[in-house]
């Protein structure tokens, strides 16, 4: 009995494990990001945190064209709509800061901007000049601002502030303003707090929405949409248990290919050389796996040392071997 408990948790493990392999690369379809804002109410409401001064333009004339992500290894949420002769893009940036958001917002205008001209059947081979929308560019940030910047810009990011043929330009949103875009960060913080009490639990997701109705942020959204938000937040703990386990996969991956490394060369420099060299080739291996994901060298620091194989190891020699990968 006990040996076919024991092959059961080894098969559930082994299945989970593939589970994960085959749908971390799925795309979150929903989230309470897109589901506020793609409703027209909100969205007005975030038209008008962005626009004060633009007393001419009702809710009916914003047009969604778009809610989806754009690069599908991410926990990001996009949004991008049309008013008038704007083209006005969003991105959710989460607690993990990265100035590759600017590769995104540029990828994903360039996908939106290709959809509205396919729409439009724009010749761009012909002599009539085509007509585009004028671009914004945002990104909310729900993570802690500490000396985050205001806006953020590819030539200075990218290019070293030299001049370059392509240039983006990132308003940053941190949600200190006492309008939908602030509700909604206050939100993303009850939560992250009663996530630090309760888990990866429901009681998190219910307990975020009470306090939130509480102090009335989104209060009327989240009793209007409540069961909603909650099956929303459930398939989100799915999706990072399915993450979890991925990572998992990639940090044992990149330990034995360096073990095995080490062994190889262990059996000529020594038992303690080899032992350095696995260590050394399982980091390498890690950092390429992270970079390939389009992290930053500091965010990839921060995934390798949250890892307690890898907890001595500093952000130079993080650097160092990303450089060279």
């Amino acid at each position: 009995m006990k040996k076919k408990n024991v092959q059961k948790r080894k098969t559930e493990k082994k299945s989970q494990v593939v589970l994960a392999e085959k749908k971390v690369n799925r795309k979150v379809k929903d989230c309470v990001f897109t589901h506020l804002f793609g409703t027209p109410k909100y969205l007005f409401q975030m038209y008008q945190a962005l626009h004060p001064e633009d007393k001419e333009t009702k809710p009916e004339d914003l047009n969604i064209v778009t809610l989806e992500n754009v690069l599908v290894n991410d926990i990001y949420n996009d949004l991008g709509f049309l008013v008038g002769k704007k083209l006005i893009c969003l991105i959710e940036a989460q607690s993990t800061w990265t100035m590759n958001i600017l590769i995104r917002v540029l990828l994903y205008y360039a996908k939106t901007l290709k959809e509205y001209l396919e729409e439009r059947n724009a010749d761009l081979y012909g002599s009539v000049k085509v007509t585009i929308p004028k671009p914004e560019f945002y990104v909310v940030y729900t993570g802690d601002r500490v000396k985050r910047p205001q806006t953020i810009r590819l030539i200075e990011e990218f290019f070293e502030g030299e001049q370059a043929g392509l240039d983006v330009k990132v308003e940053v949103l941190y949600g200190d303003k006492d309008d939908i875009i602030g509700e909604y960060v206050t939100f993303t913080k009850v939560y992250k707090e009663q996530y630090k009490i309760y888990g990866r639990t429901e009681e998190t997701i219910k307990e975020t929405i009470r306090i939130c109705k509480d102090k009335n942020v989104l209060k009327e959204f989240l009793e209007s949409r409540e069961k909603e938000v909650v099956d929303m937040m459930v398939t989100l703990f799915d999706e990072e248990q399915l993450m979890k386990a991925h990572d998992n996969t990639v940090w044992q991956k990149g330990l034995e290919a360096g073990i095995q490394v080490g062994i190889e060369q262990g059996i000529q420099t020594g038992k303690e050389k080899g032992y350095n060299q696995a260590h050394i080739e399982g980091l390498k291996a890690s950092i390429k796996t992270l970079k390939e994901l389009f992290l930053d060298s500091h965010t990839v620091y921060e995934h390798i040392v949250s890892n307690e194989i890898y907890a001595n190891v500093t952000e130079e020699e993080v650097r160092k071997y990303y450089e060279e990968l």
